[in-house]
């Protein structure tokens, strides 16, 4: 069996075949079985001490290989998950996924949110399903109203899966949007929109400043760490005062 130059055995001779360092032959590893296909995207890789095992190199070194990859766009490190091959970036997107304080800030305009509800809910039939999974799992649960310039323009509901954020009930949200700390706590490796033109309920509207019935724009979103539902969401917008949009140029005139 060939050894890496610190002496230990390597399970993949390949890896051994120039004088580059050993991280760089790790990276070259996994590279290699991402792209052959053997490890797809969203695909969970062997862990770190499994590499190690496998491999026969240090786990600093196992380490650094797999932290220089997720910096690279390769993979995707899930905090408590695993790290897992990161799927391509689409060459364009309908509606991308945006931090709303940023979009109204960028407009010149003051965004401030409101923490309507911050809570746990039970698993309803309907909700797990939604998360695909066929038992029941702990669900956080948020509203939040966002405004810009002191006029309310989103109700955002969030229902998020506990067991890869457990600490989402413990946050502040009038400081820190839901966003920027999911993304923190587990980043989306996959993304599902659906857009519905509804009419204001009682609450909607109340939140909205509108009348019940006002024509609403309903952003239906469930997003994924890995292979895993992370949250399902209810974005609601009103329509005069808010449009959802993008412009990008068809793959075909590319």
């Amino acid at each position: 069996m060939t050894q890496f130059s610190d002496g230990k055995p390597a399970a993949i001779p390949s890896l051994t075949d120039n004088a580059s360092p050993l991280y760089e032959k790790v990276k070259d590893y996994v590279l290699s079985h991402i792209g052959s296909g053997e490890w797809d995207k969203n695909r969970k890789l062997p862990s770190e001490h499994d590499l190690v095992a496998t491999l026969g190199v240090s786990r600093m070194t196992i380490h650094r290989a797999l932290r220089e990859l997720t910096s690279e766009g390769y993979l995707l490190r899930i905090q408590g998950v695993g790290t897992f091959v990161a799927p391509p970036k689409p060459q364009s997107t309908l509606i991308e996924v945006a931090n709303i304080a940023n979009e109204i800030s960028g407009r010149g305009g003051k965004h401030r949110a409101e923490v309507v509800r911050l809570d746990a809910i039970g698993p309803e039939t309907e909700l797990l399903a939604a998360f695909e999974v066929g038992r029941p799992i702990r669900i956080a649960h948020s509203i939040v109203v966002h405004f810009d310039n002191g006029i309310p323009v989103q109700v955002e509901e969030r229902f998020v899966n506990s067991e890869l954020v457990p600490d989402y009930g413990q946050q502040d949200f009038a400081v820190m949007t839901t966003y920027d700390y999911l993304q923190r706590s587990t980043p989306m490796t996959e993304v599902e929109h659906v857009i519905s033109a509804i009419g204001a309920d009682a609450e909607t509207a109340r939140l909205l400043n509108l009348e019940e019935g006002a024509p609403c724009l309903l952003l239906h979103r469930r997003t994924w760490s890995g292979t895993t539902v992370a949250t399902v969401n209810r974005l609601t917008y009103a329509g005069h005062r808010y449009s959802l949009g993008s412009r990008y140029m068809p793959t075909s005139l590319k």
